[in-house]
């Protein structure tokens, strides 16, 4: 059976958790494929709000398969404590599986991440600081230490031992800190966090095909988001993954065939957290507005997000990049309150006229947006459930962005909560 992918068609912080979430309610497995404990997804049941970092969205629902790909980096203190949690509150993880492809991130990821983001000081790049980035250099660099590894305690020992002594002479020269200790980190990740995770370590790739094979219907998760991905994102203010769809191959072990739909998720609007070009950015009253409706501070990090207006060009570029099929579009309800509502439809940069993004970043960062205006709607949509319920100017409004990008907008967002959303198209 083709699987479905989910992937985020700005900065991040769309609502694809709760996207994946609804979609699961028809799945049978949902693959986290990319990312680590740097993003949050936010799942509202009723009165409970899950932040889920690790733990893919579909483990909510008893008859999902939550799968913890190979492309992800795994803390394995932030997964147990995950698991923890979402126990203590009556949700069954029993189900939940990690590849042992995954890779570990380690304390000194953390310290560098940590170190060199104070180091660049006014150029830094804006990281959680979990870790993450330098998680996959090492992986890149073939260093990295895997969840397998937790399974054999001396293949462990000996492959920190051996990174170790690069990490703690640059510790020491480059940043004069204290060596970090291999036999304390020894002690905890194979005394502490191997016996919790190695009952959920799994050949994925063969676990995720034998359910194809089954005609299960699988669901593939993207963290962050398209421009957000270490090729086609704002680089260098950008994630050290491929949250892109054909990541979602790698980083799951399915093969490009096997997928037959790639769903966008984007909001009415556009947020970015940390540095980079940010184009549409409202600093003014409209874009304090919307951080106070939309609640736009982070899941993982609690940081202000930075807000504007839609951007159809930047969409547009999501499109080609991941092959949408379709897009839902999230918090629609935030914009009940204005009057006027800016879309902006080209860049123009040096008198020249973009409708995609320029390749160069230099461009990208003098681009000022070409706008069109459209009516707002005045009206409370949190309560709206069908189509019909939509008043005319928000049904315009989604109109008019579905013709900008070239795909349909397929489901809206009307509210945080679960079912909180209506067929468009």
């Amino acid at each position: 059976m083709p699987a479905t992918v989910v992937v985020g068609a700005q900065w991040g912080d769309e609502g694809k958790g709760k996207l994946t979430d609804l979609l699961a309610r028809e799945m049978n497995m949902v693959v986290r494929y990319q990312g680590g404990h740097n993003a949050g997804h936010t799942v509202v049941v009723g009165k409970e709000h899950f932040a889920l970092q690790l733990v893919p969205s579909g483990v909510l629902y008893p008859h999902i398969t939550p799968v913890i790909g190979n492309g992800v980096v795994v803390d394995p203190a932030t997964l147990i404590a995950e698991l923890r949690e979402l126990e203590s509150r009556g949700v069954d993880t029993s189900r939940v599986v990690v590849s042992g492809n995954a890779h570990l991130i380690m304390p000194y990821h953390q310290e560098i991440d940590m170190l060199t983001e104070r180091y660049l000081g006014k150029s830094a790049l804006g990281t959680t600081k979990r870790g993450i980035g330098p998680a996959y250099a090492d992986k890149a660099a073939r260093v990295g230490l895997r969840i397998q590894d937790l399974l054999d305690g001396k293949i462990f020992s000996e492959k920190l031992e051996l990174v170790l002594k690069e990490k703690n002479a640059l510790l020491a020269k480059a940043y004069n800190r204290l060596p970090l200790s291999a036999a304390e980190i020894c002690d905890k990740y194979l005394n502490e966090y191997a016996p919790e995770i190695s009952r959920r370590v799994a050949d994925t790739v063969s676990l995720v095909h034998n359910a194809r094979a089954r005609g299960d219907q699988i669901l593939l998760e993207g963290a962050q988001a398209t421009f957000l991905d270490l090729d086609h994102g704002t680089y260098p203010f950008v994630t050290s993954s491929n949250p892109v769809a054909s990541g979602a191959c790698t980083g799951s072990g399915l093969g490009p065939r096997h997928i037959d739909r790639v769903i966008g998720v984007a909001k009415a609007y556009i947020t970015r957290v940390g540095s980079g070009p940010f184009p549409t950015e409202d600093t003014g009253p409209d874009g304090d507005l919307l951080v106070e409706r939309g609640n736009e501070f982070g899941t993982v990090t609690g940081r202000r997000r930075r807000t504007g207006w839609f951007d159809a060009v930047m969409l547009r570029q999501a499109v080609r990049l991941n092959s949408l099929d379709e897009v839902a579009v999230t918090k629609l309800d935030v914009l009940d309150t204005f009057n006027r509502l800016k879309v902006c439809t080209a860049y123009e940069v040096d008198g020249e006229k973009y409708t995609y993004p320029p390749y160069h970043q230099s461009a990208l960062h003098k681009a000022i947006p070409i706008y069109e205006e459209l009516s707002g709607w005045s009206q409370d949509l949190s309560g709206v459930t069908e189509l019909s319920g939509l008043p005319g100017e928000a049904c315009e409004y989604l109109s008019f962005l579905s013709g900008q990008i070239g795909v349909p907008v397929k489901l809206v967002g009307v509210g945080p909560g679960r079912d909180q959303f209506v067929h468009f198209s």
